[in-house]
């Protein structure tokens, strides 16, 4: 097991309470389990089905492996005009 740090933004930061969470993930873990620990946690209702993630800058899939020394991002929607 070992823990990964996601950078959180706006919504997200906000409703998590903080702009980083320190999540654990097993050996050989992907961004979906990734992303299933991270709605077990309060405030974590803002996120949609499929959230995009972020991994050293690049987006990720939900099948792609994390490793805890990557940079992971929870990116939340964006609009403007």
């Amino acid at each position: 097991m070992s823990l990964v740090t996601v950078q959180l933004f706006a919504s997200y930061a906000e409703s998590l309470g903080r702009p980083t969470i320190t999540i654990p993930l097993e050996a050989g873990g992907t961004v979906r389990d990734l992303v299933e620990n991270i709605r077990s946690l309060p405030g974590a209702y803002v996120l949609p089905e499929s959230p995009r993630v972020a991994i050293n800058r690049r987006f990720a899939s939900p099948d792609q492996l994390v490793d805890s020394r990557d940079e992971v991002a929870l990116i939340p929607p964006v609009s403007g005009g």
